[in-house]
């Protein structure tokens, strides 16, 4: 397991666990990051990271996307 921002861009994986607040885990799951999803790393950005999420782009920032382990 590694969070997202160390993941290499274009690969396809698998969330495994989501680490944070309620609130934070509340906050994502309503975007649609929920365990066991499938995520894409599309690009990043002074560490912000777009992703490919069901078919939708979503940026998120550097701290957000540390606290997603694929």
């Amino acid at each position: 397991m590694m969070p997202l921002v160390m993941a290499e861009a274009g690969v396809v994986q698998s969330i495994k666990k989501i680490n944070g607040k309620d609130d934070t885990k509340r906050f994502l799951n309503n975007l649609g990051f929920v365990e066991g999803s499938e995520i894409t790393i599309i690009s990043q950005i002074q560490g912000n990271v777009i992703v490919k999420i069901k078919e939708a782009r979503v940026a998120i920032s550097k701290s957000m996307a540390s606290r997603i382990m694929v």
